[in-house]
C-alpha cells in the first residue's frame, strides 16, 4: 500500500545558476512561501507527510537540491557553498516581496541556519529539523581526508541499484522500524526511478558520495549562527542516529550559547527521519512557531 497525499502537489521547473532545479508547491499561490530544503539523499517529495499534516491551508515550496531528485547534476562536482548559492537565488524567485521563512531538515536545516546567519537580512523565520552540524574535526584529521577523497576519485561510491520499489521500501523499513509501510512506499518512488533493464536506481548523482577532502569547521558554522536576528527553532530527535556524536558540541546550552534567542524542542520517540516518522508532531511545533514568528 502506498501512501495517499491529501493535499496535492505541484511541479515546476527553476533554472539555477546554469543547472535545472525540480520545484514542488502546496497550498495556494504565494510570492511568500515557506521554503522546505530537504535532507542528504532525500528529496522535496517527501515533505509531503509534513505537509498533509498542517492544519492550516499554508503555502510551500520545496526544490531538490542539485544532483539529487528531478534535478540536474553538476559536472563540476558539489561544495557546500554552493548551496548557499543556490538558495540565494532560489529565494529571489520564489519570495521576491521580503525575508522568506525556511524549514530545512538535517542537510538542509544546516544551510537554512548557516544561511540565516550569512544574510540576516533575507531570513525572517527558521526552522531546522535534526539540523546541527558535524562533530569538530581537528587538524590531524587532514592527511587521512585528503588521502581518502583520492583513493574514492579512482573507485566512486555508487548509489543503490534494486530489484523493484518494493525490495527499497522494504529496505527502508528494515532501517527504520518507527516508518510505516505506506510512507517507506511513497519515499521509494520519490528517491529512485526506474531504468531502461527494468531495475530501480536511486536517483542521486554518485558524487555526493564522495568525501569532502576539507575539515568540517564548527567553529566558523557556530560563527555563522551568532549572526542570525530572526526567530529559530530547532527539533531535535530523542532517538538521534547522529546527535550523540556531536558530544559536548550537541547539549541543549551548548545550541543556545550560538543560536541567538533559540526555541529548542525534542521529540522524545523519533530518530532523525523524524518528519518520515512523526509529520504530526513536527508539524504541531511547526505551525505553532510559524503562527507566532
Amino acid at each position: 500500500m502506498t501512501y495517499q497525499a491529501r493535499r496535492v502537489p505541484r511541479h515546476e521547473t527553476l533554472m539555477v545558476r546554469g543547472l535545472a532545479h525540480h520545484l514542488t508547491r502546496w497550498g495556494p499561490e504565494s510570492d511568500d512561501p515557506v521554503v522546505l530544503l530537504h535532507g542528504w539523499a532525500d528529496t522535496a517529495d517527501t515533505f509531503q507527510f509534513l505537509v498533509d499534516a498542517l492544519e492550516g491551508n499554508w503555502a510551500f515550496a520545496a526544490f531538490d537540491w542539485r544532483g539529487f531528485g528531478r534535478s540536474a547534476w553538476s559536472s563540476a562536482g558539489y561544495w557546500f557553498p554552493d548551496y548557499f548559492a543556490d538558495l540565494d537565488q532560489i529565494l529571489d524567485a520564489l519570495c521576491p516581496a521580503g525575508p522568506a521563512r525556511l524549514l530545512g531538515h538535517s542537510m538542509g536545516g544546516n544551510i537554512a541556519l548557516l544561511y540565516a546567519g550569512i544574510r540576516p537580512e533575507r531570513v525572517r523565520s527558521v526552522v531546522s529539523l535534526e539540523g546541527f552540524g558535524l562533530p569538530s574535526s581537528h587538524p590531524e584529521d587532514a592527511p587521512g581526508r585528503y588521502r581518502e577523497w583520492l583513493h574514492q576519485l579512482r573507485e566512486p561510491p555508487p548509489f543503490g541499484e534494486f530489484n523493484s520499489f518494493d525490495e527499497l521500501a522494504h529496505l527502508l523499513s528494515r532501517r527504520n522500524p518507527r516508518l510505516p509501510s505506506d510512507r517507506a512506499a511513497f519515499i521509494a518512488r520519490s528517491w529512485a526511478a526506474e531504468t531502461v533493464a527494468g531495475s530501480v536506481r536511486i536517483t542521486a548523482d554518485p558524487a555526493h558520495k564522495l568525501l569532502n577532502p576539507y575539515r568540517y569547521r564548527r567553529d566558523e558554522a557556530e560563527a555563522c549562527w551568532r549572526r542570525i536576528t530572526a526567530p529559530a527553532l530547532l527539533v531535535l530527535a530523542g532517538r538521534s542516529e547522529f546527535l550523540p556524536r556531536l558530544g559536548e558540541d550537541g547539549t541543549e546550552a551548548g545550541f543556545r550559547a550560538s543560536i541567538p534567542g533559540l526555541r529548542l524542542e525534542v521529540l522524545e520517540s523519533a530518530g532523525h527521519m523524524l518528519h518520515h516518522e512523526q509529520p504530526e508532531e513536527v508539524a504541531r511545533l511547526v505551525e505553532s512557531f510559524l503562527g507566532a514568528a
